[in-house]
């Protein structure tokens, strides 16, 4: 069995969320071969050298899972991107490139947290492509704590709101680009999440049927995609 996870977002203000994932790590995680976490882990991430108590707890709780076997395998997400090796060697997980391919019940699959697909929201992939530069990435682990912490509530806040203000549409991925991508690597099956819209979605690629699952956000409830003998199947499970 393998698990397929994003988009959980956890912070201190949302100890119901962090409750019932370290709940599902003891449990229904422990039965998997592997966890894919897809990016958007953590609400804000601004360094490996500034981790918290909070966040050590979290590191800790992974470590304890992939010691006891299960492997993990963490994707960056847009709240996330400054995650490093130093936290992964914490938790003893691997941090993928993205996008990624992995074969997963006898199928290649494109592995993605999501948000290079939204093509129509011109203005964060203009963003986007900043702040992944590997010279901004250099500059932005290197300045300040204090400045780091201002730039992520600055950046947090304006995502936030300019998010309310745009049309479903362009915040959701454009089609053109999701047959695009998945042509070019290859595969009939695209999982990604950030959208926060958890659905299945049937499509054409190279006139062939393919399909793009979508991981749901951790929110009012949690969501874990399972592959397994029975396919792939998603379902929500409550965070109490």
């Amino acid at each position: 069995m393998i698990l397929l996870i994003s988009d959980l977002h956890l912070e201190e203000e949302r100890p119901d969320i962090t409750r019932a994932f370290l709940h599902f790590l003891d449990t229904r995680a422990r039965q998997a071969e592997a966890l894919y976490i897809l990016g958007d882990f953590f609400e804000v991430w601004i360094g490996d050298d500034a981790m918290s108590p909070f966040q050590h707890g979290i590191a800790g709780a992974l470590r304890r899972l992939s010691d006891s076997g299960t492997r993990i395998y963490l994707m960056h997400g847009n709240r996330d991107f400054l995650l490093g090796k130093a936290f992964c060697r914490e938790a003893g997980c691997t941090l993928l490139g993205e996008p990624h391919t992995v074969e997963l019940a006898g199928e290649k699959v494109l592995l993605m947290h999501g948000d290079s697909l939204c093509t129509r929201d011109i203005g964060y992939q203009k963003m986007r492509r900043l702040l992944r530069n590997p010279l901004s990435l250099f500059i932005l682990r290197n300045l300040p704590l204090n400045t780091r912490h201002q730039l992520a509530r600055k950046l947090r806040s304006e995502s936030r709101s300019q998010t309310r203000m745009k049309a479903s549409d362009i915040v959701d991925v454009t089609p053109a680009e999701v047959q695009r991508v998945m042509g070019r690597y290859g595969v009939k099956t695209l999982i990604h999440g950030h959208t926060h819209r958890p659905d299945v979605h049937a499509l054409q690629v190279d006139g062939q049927p393919a399909r793009r699952i979508v991981l749901g956000d951790w929110d009012k409830y949690g969501w874990a995609l399972q592959v397994d003998n029975n396919g792939f199947n998603q379902s929500p499970f409550a965070l109490a």
